[in-house]
């Protein structure tokens, strides 16, 4: 809450540089705070009687603002991209596939190794888990195991995640 909107008819006063004034009565802390130019900020609304301070409220969110923008920059999101292999998936097919995988581990996401059967194929998953373990043995530098790799449906699904 800003200036006249507090509804206290005391408030414990702090100045701009962190100083503690005292309690006084809301029309002589929004007078003090008008001689210097400043706004009346409500930071402690729940005290008793509730804290108020004096800033310039337009350039604390100003600064505000620019902190988020700036911690913004620094995040990375984490994103799960998926590679798709079948049991039978030639050797230049796989190295492909293998490229693929170093350039997204890093890059900082994970990668999601999908294995999908078709037809009678289901009943050889020791292939699928061939593939998915060769898969992990090949990216062992760069990534470590997150979800071992595990039958769902008709597909055998692997979750690597980058090393730090």
């Amino acid at each position: 809450m800003l200036n006249e909107a507090i509804r206290a008819r005391e408030v414990r006063l702090v100045s701009e540089d962190g100083e503690q004034l005292g309690i006084f009565p809301l029309k002589k802390a929004l007078e003090m705070a008008g001689e210097r130019g400043l706004d009346l900020v409500n930071v402690a609304p729940q005290a008793n009687p509730p804290v108020c301070k004096m800033m310039d409220y337009g350039r604390f969110k100003y600064e505000q603002s620019k902190r988020d923008r700036e911690s913004r920059k620094k995040q990375h999101v984490i994103i799960i991209k998926e590679i798709q292999l079948r049991p039978q998936t030639e050797e230049h097919d796989y190295q492909v596939k293998l490229r693929n995988a170093i350039r997204f581990l890093k890059d900082k996401n994970k990668v999601k190794v999908n294995v999908r059967f078709r037809g009678r194929q289901v009943t050889h998953p020791e292939q699928g888990k061939a593939m998915c373990d060769r898969m992990a043995g090949d990216l062992a530098e760069l990534a470590v195991v997150e979800k071992p790799a595990r039958l769902e449906g008709r597909n055998m699904v692997m979750i690597l995640a980058p090393k730090q």
